[in-house]
């Protein structure tokens, strides 16, 4: 009884430190109607500035607390207004890809500051640990409770009784009606990012105090946990936040002492899906509350697509097929690289710019790919010829399968569902040790091979790859240009006009997904015989965001723009090795630009 009462305590002090993340999420939710991804970032930060505050420094634990609330909370202040201020009026997915953006730059700013090496924070409270029962409590586990509940009556305090917490309940009840009654709406956003991000630096450095370490890739396990706790409580609803948080830590950590370590975050993300599917709108709020409009239109910036004449694509299919014949291993092996990004940014394209479904867990498609293939050659003996192509059938059916109960949500709910499936299907092949050899992964993939010829060479790899990107591009093309074509994009751009007319909308987006499904598989599955390993760390949540990146670079539903990004972020990078650090900034900063100057991307969106 004594471990479950421990378990109980860690629960519930896990569950305090989610509630600072989830509280301010649901208050920028509340009066921005945004999903803020680069909460997580924040948190890091806070937990960083803090760890700095006590080693440099010397701070006591109120001061460090003080400097972390200042520090992040000017850096909301900052996010709100140089990052999202300027896209008042854009299309609603930009401000959410925008953190997406702000959040790459942070994290890697703080990896190039303090190093991707992990940090442990000195303790500033007693390590004591009072018996209780059958079990004990420490003073930091004390610490974590009552930051938790001072923080939330603050919080009552300032939105109850102060005008600008008035001003920030009116503007979450009605923004305009509250823009009427002379409400300044920007001094309320700014006023919300900054306690929300003092509250995501301060839960950063509790975790850091309570787990003993630090690190810059935390940042991305901290958002998701916070939107899980976001979701379960109901978006926009602050008590409810609470209340879900506790539910997140409590299941977690029951969770653990049930199935082990491993499976911790799994219970997070399958809840998550449970949620979204049964409970959109959060334990905490109305059955009947009204459900997040769609983002009608997406990302979709009116503008008019440049159009390459056709003599002009098969020039450039012609001299990149050449491109071997110079003798330069490195170059063909870039260009391979970045016709395998290609693939995934086709199938992007068409789902998120043609049908308007942001998927933000691509990667998962090509580990489905990638696993699907390596397991039928390795285990099932399967020629390497067959068992691609099988991959890519497998991914599109298991893909299209997984995110099909998705279909009927809308708003913000389909990006996060979407990240949700993507991190499942990560800790699913970690944990399946009898199918997918779980964390060992897969070692001794055979090469590329036909009827028996090797095709392991730099030569062989990169023809292959721009045969079958070539192939898929052509598909693609010629299916948006069909009656189905044209279908993605009236559900697309207007949801309830396209079934008024008779569009099914699951069946036409399963048919993208589908199909999206298989270009990515094939790629994930070249990729798996081209390396010769992979496990579930090699298609990150990382690709997922670089692929989104491409997709925008090139223009939403754009083919031959997709294949423009993938190689200009592919294979530009490489000209400049020696920044190789600073890759994931650029990526961001790329991102950052685009929303903001040219979201229609370099070919413009179809």
């Amino acid at each position: 009884m004594s471990a479950w009462f421990d378990y109980t305590v860690n629960g519930f002090v896990i569950g305090n430190i989610y509630a600072l993340l989830a509280v301010g999420l649901a208050l920028i939710y509340g009066v921005s109607n945004l999903v803020n991804f680069a909460h997580g970032s924040v948190y890091v930060v806070g937990a960083y500035v803090g760890w700095a505050a006590i080693t440099y420094l010397g701070t006591p634990l109120p001061l460090t607390l003080l400097c972390v609330v200042l520090v992040c909370g000017g850096l909301g202040v900052a996010i709100e207004r140089i990052g999202l201020r300027p896209l008042q009026g854009a299309s609603r997915i930009a401000p959410l890809l925008s953190t997406i953006g702000i959040g790459l730059v942070l994290d890697q700013l703080v990896q190039l500051v303090f190093s991707p090496d992990p940090r442990a924070v000195p303790m500033q409270v007693p390590e004591w640990r009072i018996q209780v029962g059958g079990g004990t409590i420490g003073a930091l586990d004390l610490l974590i409770a009552g930051i938790g509940i001072v923080s939330a009556a603050v919080l009552y305090g300032f939105l109850r009784f102060t005008k600008l917490g008035w001003a920030v309940r009116a503007t979450a009840q009605d923004s305009d009606a509250a823009l009427q009654m002379g409400v300044d709406i920007n001094k309320v956003n700014m006023a919300v990012f900054a306690i929300a991000s003092a509250l995501g630096g301060v839960s950063g450095l509790l975790v850091g105090m309570y787990y003993n370490q630090i690190n810059p890739a935390m940042s991305f396990e901290a958002t998701l946990k916070g939107i899980v706790a976001l979701i379960i409580g109901g978006l926009g609803n602050v008590p409810g936040a609470i209340g879900g948080s506790l539910i997140l830590g409590l299941t977690e950590s029951y969770g653990i002492a049930i199935f082990g370590t491993s499976y911790r975050n799994l219970f997070a993300f399958v809840l998550l899906i449970a949620m979204l599917l049964w409970r959109p709108n959060g334990l905490f709020s109305g059955r009947r509350a009204t459900p997040p409009e769609p983002m009608t239109g997406t990302f979709i910036a009116r503008s008019k697509p440049i159009r390459v004449p056709k003599w002009a694509v098969a020039a450039v299919i012609l001299l990149a097929a050449l491109l071997p014949l110079t003798g330069h291993p490195y170059l063909l092996q870039v260009g391979a690289n970045s016709f395998l990004y290609a693939m995934l940014a086709l199938s992007l394209t068409l789902v998120a710019g043609t049908v308007g479904q942001v998927s933000l867990g691509h990667a998962a498609l090509l580990a489905i790919g990638g696993y699907a293939s390596g397991l039928l050659a390795l285990d099932a003996g399967w020629p390497v010829a067959l068992a691609i192509p099988m991959a890519g059938l497998i991914t599109a059916a298991l893909g299209t399968a997984l995110v099909f109960p998705a279909f009927r949500l809308t708003g913000h709910y389909v990006s996060i569902a979407t990240l949700g499936i993507g991190e499942i299907v990560s800790l699913v092949i970690l944990n399946w040790n009898g199918l997918t050899h779980g964390a060992i992964g897969l070692g001794g993939i055979p090469p590329l091979e036909i009827f028996g010829h090797d095709l392991g060479s730099v030569e062989s790899t990169y023809w292959i790859s721009l045969g079958v990107l070539v192939l898929l591009a052509m598909l693609q093309a010629r299916l948006l240009n069909s009656h189905l074509g044209r279908s993605w994009r009236a559900i697309r751009d207007d949801s309830v006009a396209a079934r008024s007319y008779g569009v099914s909308g699951d069946r036409y987006k399963a048919l993208a997904f589908a199909y999206g499904g298989f270009a990515a598989g094939i790629s994930g599955a070249i990729t798996a015989h081209v390396y010769s390993y992979i496990n579930h760390e090699t298609f990150g949540a990382s690709i997922s965001i670089l692929a989104l990146t491409m997709v925008i670079l090139g223009g939403m539903g754009n083919v031959i723009g997709a294949v423009l990004g993938a190689t200009l972020l592919i294979a530009l990078p490489e000209a400049f090795r020696g920044l190789a650090e600073y890759r994931i900034l650029i990526y961001g900063v790329v991102l950052l630009l685009l929303i903001r100057f040219r979201p229609q991307g370099l070919m413009g969106t179809v």
